[in-house]
């Protein structure tokens, strides 16, 4: 006997506002905790800025309306992100164990319906959380954290990279530039040089003692020398001060942990490709972070198909059985996902952030054949 049309949309209708339900039920549950423990982590801070001295200038001083608009209202998505793919396992763990347990699994595959037809609904729930977390990550969240990190910054702990040593990048196409060190609090580098190259031939060679950073790309050498070289002639320029256009910023090599959270994909991808020209180095946290965002997009429905075919049978364990081992898997897969990102610097960035995915693809594989058919 097969179902007609109009009881597989309602069953469908069913399970995916059952689903979704669940999820922003409990995403909302465990943003309140969220923030109430935040709040209570972060409330003496709050309050010497909130009491700030008279020489504190007007915009510097700390309000509620910036607490509530500037930071807690940034973490929000922030979190909802994070929490997301732990969410959607546990969602469906928790009302496909209930279904199952009051016998409407077995009562649905009674009239029919295939396994593989119930898993549908599923995959368009999960296909809406996708996109909802891929909109988070890639365009929400990034500008949202740019307010969130200045204000942590200011008022709780500036965790910004305002000093660099050696530092040594492509500043335009066949010109080297080299920093001894370089200050962003003073916008001051010292022992500064900047090669350029006609192919592998070094065309000329500029050193100073001092460079200052204006804006716009804008430096100013101080105590200068420029070597220019052609074939076995030699000719040499000094001078005090010269303003140039270098081609690049402090932002190109000051990099501090987490700026990758404040670019949207696009930018994100853009700025890997910009440094990987100019042959920066530790920009390994960035290409993982461009590819964890589009691996959380498949996580969705890689979790999804585990919870429903782990939980669709009925167990002497009952629900909570089944909600134990759905959330011993959600913690193994945020585990794995900690240590593939802390095992990046041996191995390809793509790679490290799909090992979580590819590793629960099997287990997927392994459950939806022990699934009730």
């Amino acid at each position: 006997m097969q179902p007609d049309k109009y009881n597989m949309k309602r069953l469908d209708t069913y399970i995916i506002k059952k689903f979704l339900g669940t999820f922003f039920y409990m995403i909302t549950l465990i943003l309140t905790i969220v923030v109430v423990f935040d709040i209570n982590e972060q409330l003496d801070k709050f309050l010497t800025h909130l009491s700030p001295g008279e020489t504190t200038p007007p915009h510097e001083k700390l309000t509620l309306n910036k607490i509530v608009f500037d930071y807690y209202k940034n973490l929000i998505p922030y979190y909802a992100s994070v929490f997301s793919p732990l969410f959607t396992f546990i969602s469906v763990i928790f009302f496909t164990s209930k279904m199952a347990n009051n016998s409407e699994i077995i009562a649905i595959l009674s009239t029919g319906v295939s396994f593989k037809r119930l898993i549908r609904p599923y995959m368009i729930s999960a296909f809406i959380i996708a996109i909802f977390t891929y909109l988070l990550n890639g365009y929400v969240i990034p500008p949202a954290n740019v307010v969130r990190i200045d204000f942590q910054n200011k008022y709780i702990k500036n965790k910004k990279v305002e000093y660099a040593r050696k530092i040594q990048l492509e500043a335009t196409p066949d010109v080297i530039a080299y920093f001894e060190q370089y200050d962003n609090t003073t916008k001051i580098g010292t022992n500064f040089s900047l090669d350029k190259f006609e192919g592998k031939q070094l065309k000329s060679k500029l050193t100073a003692h001092r460079i200052t950073y204006d804006s716009l790309q804008r430096w100013t050498v101080q105590n200068y020398m420029i070597r220019e070289f052609d074939n076995m002639r030699e000719r040499i320029t000094k001078g005090e001060r010269k303003d140039t256009l270098l081609g690049i910023e402090p932002s190109d090599f000051l990099i501090s942990k987490g700026d990758y959270d404040q670019m949207t994909s696009p930018q994100l991808k853009n700025y890997i490709e910009k440094q990987k020209k100019r042959g920066v180095g530790n920009i390994t946290e960035f290409e993982i972070e461009y590819e964890r965002r589009y691996a959380a997009f498949m996580a969705s429905f890689i979790l999804t198909f585990i919870g429903v075919s782990l939980s669709s049978r009925k167990i002497k364990g009952g629900m909570g059985l089944n909600i134990g081992i759905g959330l011993g898997l959600s913690f193994s897969y945020i585990l794995f996902q900690t240590l593939s990102a802390a095992m990046s610097g041996t191995m390809n960035p793509r790679l490290s952030a799909w090992i979580p995915n590819i590793l629960y693809s099997i287990i997927a594989v392994f459950l939806y054949r022990k699934a009730p058919k």
